[in-house]
């Protein structure tokens, strides 16, 4: 106990920028060149939690000096007035954005369609997207309303994509444990065979509130974060396919993509790493080769 006080002691008279690294426990590499980013979902409550998240995170990119964030839908909670985006997005992350870190949003159920309108969340006024970085490219989708339009849109932007990597995002998960919301099979009818077609190697989802990491179906890795600012305590119904499980407390995931792996750490908003490790670049025996 005596130990742990007198650390607490000389954290506190660190200089900051050693104070950041006293109080961090990054497992990624942080390889040169690698593409870096941080992921939040159902984030937008514009509560404590919330900001005690973001605090984290800053810290983290101190460290990690992630560049970009994306956010897995459920954004601002309520009303989408002026104040509720200041409330819920521009003060609990004014520290990141002040240093220059970008976010790049879905929508969500909760979200006003309206927000692909606003600048910061980087989404050029479309419902669904695309961006790259580095041999990384993103597809954004909109799970709310998959409508035939939005499938056709995915399905030739894959086959188009030259990325090393792909990675797909959007607010309902395909695969979840959760009790509150549970797996939306309608979805994973429409996106699962389009995803193995044409090689995506990770999903990332929100919208149950909490954190999973799916064992890999057909050879994709799926996440959910859906707790960065709303939570749902012991809310799993089981653990079927389930690799990792945390609902007790908000989080967000560090990713860095470097050559052929993928490393993701999950941390919680005490800063306790909950899961982290490594998936390799996955080749898709059934996938069509992309147009050049």
């Amino acid at each position: 106990m005596r130990l742990r006080v007198w650390f607490l002691i000389l954290a506190f008279l660190l200089p900051p920028h050693l104070r950041a690294q006293a109080a961090t426990d990054v497992q990624l590499p942080l390889e040169a060149k690698s593409v870096r980013f941080a992921v939040i979902g159902d984030s937008g409550t514009g509560e404590h939690a919330q900001y005690e998240v973001a605090q984290r995170m800053e810290l983290y990119r101190e460290r990690v000096n992630f560049e970009f964030v994306i956010m897995l839908g459920d954004n601002i909670y309520g009303g989408h007035q002026p104040q509720d985006f200041r409330k819920k997005f521009e003060m609990p992350y004014h520290a990141l954005l002040d240093a220059g870190v970008k976010f790049y949003a879905t929508l969500g159920n909760h979200d006003n369609p309206d927000e692909r309108l606003y600048k910061p969340f980087n989404m050029g006024g479309q419902r669904y997207y695309t961006f790259n970085k580095g041999d990384v490219e993103f597809f954004v989708l909109d799970s709310n309303y998959m409508d035939p339009a939005q499938l056709s849109w995915i399905e030739q932007s894959l086959q188009k994509s030259t990325a090393k990597w792909t990675i797909a995002y959007f607010h309902h998960p395909l695969y979840s444990n959760g009790r509150t919301h549970g797996p939306d099979l309608d979805l994973r009818t429409r996106l699962t065979p389009l995803f193995r077609q044409y090689g995506v190697n990770a999903v990332f989802s929100g919208h149950e509130h909490v954190y999973e990491r799916v064992q890999p179906e057909n050879s994709i890795y799926y996440f959910i974060l859906g707790n960065s600012g709303k939570l749902m305590t012991h809310d799993f119904q089981s653990s079927e396919g389930m690799e990792k499980g945390f609902d007790t407390d908000q989080g967000f995931m560090l990713v860095e993509i470097a050559g052929d792996k993928l490393y993701f750490q999950t941390i919680s908003r005490s800063g306790h790493t909950i899961d982290s490790g490594s998936v390799e670049h996955q080749s898709h025996p059934d996938s069509v080769s992309k147009v050049p």
